[in-house]
């Protein structure tokens, strides 16, 4: 058996083989490159030793260390162990009777993190450049980070007033709001992206990624302004699965370093990354006495239990229960004087 670089027997055929199941299936390239990530730790952990030869009992023994040694959260545990699972059961087709009675940590139930009104009204008008107008897409819209980013030209409808999601979370598609109030600066986005796309194709570039099997369906769309991402990335890179260079979108982390700045500016001190914006959306339509059908179709939710918990922020500080402190330090008006007791009122 061959040895890779990272001197696992056999490492190099088996990372191949998952990764083709892995693309056979459609998998996102962060699962990809999750997966492949967790399968070389899982095999190095265990001195390099092929996972043929290993089973429930290793698997096991590496989801102690992550969780006693590492002290990893819940939730990066049970990712290890879906890439695990994968492996086994999709790729070496073997099904390990344990590994059904592998129990899965439990991930705490926190409540999002959401902007008030009053913080988003001083968020906004801080938001500047590329990032900046993706963001306040995301609470205009309520859409998922990535799914913003990998908006196409095509997408955006200004007579309709609405966004198509395509291959969203779980693969769907759905449409969501696009707020009146971001025409302008969105067909000015339109217009820089389609100025640097033709600089690319006068130097041999211009081509951008396409799901699936259409570039070889549609040889040209590739090149096409419309299949052009809306928020692109200022330089040139080179495609992970092709070694094509192209132009992408941009990434995630642009988006949290803007809001970042924009709450340091605003005095906000609240610890939330760009899907607050998401949370915002949701919650501030619920106050505004929006259905909750209608909210879960927006945000692209299966199951309404999921749109549900915005309900708990709902319920929560002034517009819930009113503490007991209260009634022993609401201030008595009667004993302020009239001039003042009327400019309290």
């Amino acid at each position: 058996m061959e040895e890779t670089t990272d001197g696992i027997v056999g490492g190099s055929k088996l990372l191949a083989q998952v990764r083709n199941v892995i693309r056979r299936k459609h998998y996102s390239i962060r699962t990809e490159q999750a997966y492949l990530q967790w399968i070389k730790r899982f095999i190095l952990y265990h001195n390099k030793k092929h996972p043929s030869e290993m089973g429930s009992n290793e698997i096991e023994q590496f989801l102690t260390y992550l969780a006693v040694e590492l002290n990893v959260a819940a939730s990066t545990q049970n990712q290890a162990l879906n890439a695990l699972a994968f492996l086994y059961k999709q790729v070496l087709d073997t099904e390990l009777e344990r590994m059904r009675n592998i129990t899965r940590a439990k991930c705490p139930q926190n409540l999002p993190t959401v902007f008030s009104q009053q913080e988003i009204m001083r968020i906004l008008p801080r938001l500047k450049g590329m990032s900046g107008l993706a963001n306040k897409l995301l609470y205009g819209s309520g859409m998922r980070a990535m799914e913003c980013l990998r908006l196409r030209v095509k997408d955006l409808d200004f007579d309709r007033k609405q966004i198509t999601i395509r291959q969203g979370k779980g693969g769907k598609d759905r449409v969501t709001v696009l707020p009146p109030s971001l025409i302008i600066p969105l067909k000015e986005q339109l217009k820089a992206g389609r100025i640097l796309h033709k600089k690319d194709l006068a130097n041999g570039h211009g081509e951008v990624y396409l799901p699936h099997a259409l570039a070889r369906k549609y040889p040209q769309a590739a090149k096409e302004w419309s299949w052009q991402y809306l928020f692109f990335a200022q330089t040139t890179s080179e495609d992970p699965r092709t070694g094509k260079v192209r132009r992408h979108h941009l990434h995630e982390s642009t988006l949290n370093r803007e809001l970042k700045r924009a709450k340091t500016q605003a005095e906000i001190h609240k610890h939330a990354s760009c899907h607050a914006l998401r949370h915002s959306f949701a919650t501030h339509l619920l106050e505004a006495a929006y259905d909750i059908r209608t909210v879960q179709e927006l945000l692209g939710h299966s199951d309404i239990r999921t749109t549900m918990i915005y309900t708990h922020v709902l319920q929560m500080g002034a517009s819930g229960v009113r503490s007991p402190l209260e009634q022993f330090l609401t201030p008595d008006l009667s004993s302020i004087p009239m001039g003042l007791n009327q400019t309290a009122r």
